[in-house]
């Protein structure tokens, strides 16, 4: 059979394909120190859990507006605006499957063919296949360990062309959990504007921050950036309702409506009952977000610590997200690649195979001289594993 063009040269999602490998050798037996899952390790709140319980006993299991219920979008915008200042109407709100579909939605629309996007490495796997799909040109924008992987004025203005419609900007960032200051985004903005660029700022963990670091994002610097950017949220991170799949997008009116033309003829609304715990999800008590934000503080501390006295390995500290993205290319020059593996695979094989240990590799993430860790597991399991790391390129003799 012969499959569409389009969808031939989309590879399968590296990070889901990892974790079926380790939960396949886990089902087998084998005791997996599974670091590539992304997403919370903890129960969704008991209040969530209730609403979502409470809708189906209310039989509230039906179809609803395509872009989402008038409840919960008034409960985004509300959010938006006491958090971050951010004024939004519901006609520029579109709640979809999870923020990967919001995203997925969002470049179907807005670009066309030849039109140049603009992804800072390294950067979520997904972004550059949902432009290949819009026909869209991804040029990837390396960025520099030193200036912990967040974008700089002189990169960006590198890599524009005629071309280029939009620039990519995840903070926290999966895979690095760098954060950007109001700085740092002040510092690209008169690129933006002087180039008609627009932002799609990929905001879900912007909640997960250490450190009493401030959250901020492109379009809280001026009306002028707002009405550039597209804000992309959802509640999988924040809540750990991974599964309840609700994600959302902001942003200008006219491509936020085609946005929902566009579900309409593809997934229809939301999930219904996950709509309704999403209502209590952003309306209802917080401490619980606190309390899992303070969890992955102290994972953080413990698994950057362990990290750094690997010998040979560096890191940034993260400020954000539940990831790590160690630099191990210093073992690079013993382990080598088989035909058509980068450095980084290969040594995510090794791990895998020697100590069972499961990481995502950096090329899936456009860095090849890393790993990804996710430290939403235990305290024990973080223990364990780069114990069995540091243990296993010990026995690589360097």
């Amino acid at each position: 059979m012969l499959l569409a063009s389009r969808i031939r040269q989309i590879p399968p999602s590296a990070t889901l394909a990892l974790n079926a490998k380790a939960n396949q050798l886990k089902a087998q037996g084998m005791d997996i120190v599974n670091f590539g899952v992304g997403e919370p390790d903890f129960e969704t709140p008991e209040n969530i859990r209730e609403a979502g319980i409470r809708a189906i006993r209310d039989g509230f299991t039906r179809y609803t507006p395509v872009g989402g219920i008038p409840e919960l979008k008034e409960a985004i915008v509300r959010r938006f605006q006491e958090d971050y200042g951010l004024v939004y109407r519901p006609s520029e709100i579109v709640v979809s499957c999870g923020g990967k579909h919001a995203l997925y939605n969002l470049f179907q629309v807005f670009f066309n063919p030849g039109d140049e996007v603009l992804i800072p490495a390294p950067y979520w796997v997904s972004y550059v296949p949902m432009a290949m799909l819009a026909e869209a040109v991804p040029i990837v924008v390396p960025t520099r360990e030193e200036n912990g992987f967040k974008l700089t004025p002189a990169e960006l203005r590198e890599h524009l062309t005629p071309r280029t419609k939009a620039l990519v900007l995840n903070s926290p960032s999966n895979p690095t959990g760098s954060l950007y200051s109001r700085a740092e985004l002040e510092a690209l903005a008169p690129e933006v504007l002087e180039h008609g660029l627009y932002v799609i700022s990929d905001d879900i963990y912007d909640k997960i921050r250490f450190d009493g670091a401030p959250f901020i994002n492109m379009a809280m610097l001026s009306p002028e950036l707002k009405a550039r950017t597209f804000v992309l949220n959802g509640l999988s991170k924040t809540y750990a309702m991974t599964g309840w799949r609700i994600g959302y997008l902001a942003g200008p009116e006219a491509a936020i409506q085609a946005a929902v033309n566009l579900q309409s003829q593809s997934t229809s609304n939301p999930n219904s009952v996950a709509q309704k715990a999403g209502v209590e999800a952003l309306n209802g008590p917080q401490e619980a977000v606190a309390a899992m934000v303070a969890e992955f503080a102290w994972r953080r501390d413990d698994i950057y610590q362990r990290v750094m006295g690997i010998p040979g390995v560096t890191t940034t500290k993260p400020a954000g997200a539940f990831y790590i993205f160690p630099n191990f290319s210093f073992y690079y020059d013993i382990l080598k690649p088989a035909a058509g593996q980068s450095h980084s695979q290969a040594l995510a094989d090794y791990l895998l195979g020697e100590v069972q240990v499961a990481a995502v590799p950096g090329a899936e993430f456009g860095e090849d001289n890393c790993l990804r860790f996710s430290f939403a597991t235990s305290r024990e399991r973080i223990a364990t594993g780069l114990a069995r790391i540091q243990a296993a390129l010990k026995k690589l003799g360097k």
